[in-house]
């Protein structure tokens, strides 16, 4: 019987974890049958070897192979790319077509990304699972196919199945043996193997000394969690070979190549429940509410400021809406209160400049205040006649009557 090693030199694949080892053999076993398998595993980790493996060691190894993308064929498209169909049914079909799983007939047909197909093509599949029976788009003759269904996914199929976006009676038939593929992360001993294996690919692709990685560069990429996975090592592999004039790479060169995604996003202000120590995202928190205190202010004047010129009528929708601007205001300045934590004697010192510098009210926000300068001013343009002064403050004279004599104006 063939041993997982013998199938790694077969097919090119380097490493030696137990896990790699273990999706090889069970691959081996599966081979000689025609149940259906699914390769699972993260973006990236090679999942496409699985199926040429189980197909070159399987009876239909003389039959067709094809390897069909799913998630590459449009919508409207798929059953024809996958079924075939007959001349004139639809625009565009000036011809008959065979699809996939016709031309795929004794062999292998590899469906990758499986999880992206929609939900009538789910149907169809399901047929050909069952029964071997297909009909192409636009007809109406069964035809039958005999062929072997590997598929592969990158996402999580329970969490589709539940959100019904594929068919568990589906994801059973394809899933009779599963066959899971490790991250890169769990072999880190495999790394620098597989570094070491394109580095010399790369080397002898571009006609130049291949790149070598120092004590440091190895623990380092040892180290990386890798989340594009071998895709991602031989994309940052082929830079180096080509950028880097230096043969010897260490790991500060190493590590301008790799993203840093060990970095934590939280929000500024986030509770998890201890006091925070951190001055400088105290900080944070005291600048953000002091923006956020300058905004309101600066939306507040600017509608005292379109009132005074008459953009905006003094009525009582006007009014209503200042008060809501005041209860925005209070309520955001209340919750934030809540949010921040306590401040040092020198975090006092440093709000209170910050205050000074950017928050500098020189007039007075009373709204009662407000509205006797918009009446004085009305009065003013007006040369103290109150009809045309009630017209520009959008009242009634009568209305203007009361608030003179109410502010003794």
């Amino acid at each position: 019987m063939t041993s997982a090693q013998d199938i790694k030199q077969r097919f090119g694949i380097i490493g030696s974890s137990p896990e790699l080892d273990r999706a090889i053999s069970k691959a081996i076993r599966v081979a000689p049958t025609d149940i259906s398998v699914m390769v699972s595993g993260e973006s990236g980790t090679g999942k496409e070897v699985i199926p040429k493996i189980i197909h070159q060691m399987s009876a239909r190894k003389h039959g067709p192979y094809i390897a069909v993308n799913c998630g590459a064929i449009p919508e409207g498209t798929i059953d024809s790319e996958l079924f075939g169909h007959e001349k004139g049914s639809f625009t565009g079909a000036t011809a008959s077509r065979k699809g996939y799983f016709e031309v795929a007939d004794g062999g292998t047909i590899f469906l990758d990304e499986v999880g992206e197909l929609p939900l009538a093509t789910q149907v169809r599949l399901l047929r050909v699972l069952e029964t071997g029976e297909f009909i192409k788009v636009g007809s109406s003759k069964t035809q039958k196919t005999e062929v072997r269904i590997v598929a592969a996914t990158n996402v999580n199929m329970q969490t589709a199945i539940q959100k019904n976006q594929f068919r568990e009676d589906l994801f059973y038939r394809l899933n009779t043996v599963q066959v899971n593929l490790p991250p890169l992360r769990d072999r880190k001993d495999d790394i620098h193997l597989i570094f070491r294996k394109f580095a010399m690919d790369f080397a002898e692709k571009y006609h130049m000394p291949s790149v070598r990685l120092d004590e440091d560069a190895v623990k380092l990429i040892s180290a990386y969690r890798w989340p594009g996975n071998i895709r991602q090592l031989r994309n940052v592999t082929e830079q180096l070979s080509v950028v880097e004039e230096r043969r010897m790479i260490d790991a500060i060169t190493l590590k301008n190549y790799l993203p840093n995604n060990e970095e934590k996003t939280l929000p500024v202000l986030y509770d998890d429940g201890k006091t925070a120590s951190n001055d400088y995202t105290e900080r944070e928190i005291l600048y953000k509410v002091l923006f956020d205190m300058k905004k309101d202010i600066s939306d507040l004047k600017k509608l005292t400021q379109n009132l005074t010129k008459g953009e905006l009528n003094f009525d009582e929708e006007n009014e209503k809406r200042i008060d809501e601007i005041y209860s925005e205001y209070d309520d955001v300045n209340q919750n934030q209160a809540i949010l921040l934590p306590s401040p040092s004697s020198e975090q006092t010192e440093q709000t209170r400049t910050i205050q000074a510098q950017e928050i500098k009210p020189q007039e007075s926000l009373s709204l009662q205040d407000k509205e006797i300068e918009m009446i004085k001013n009305a009065l003013e343009k007006h040369r103290g006649k109150r009809k045309g002064a009630a017209a520009e403050l959008g009242i009634s004279e009568r209305t203007l009557y009361r608030k003179i004599k109410q502010y003794d104006l």
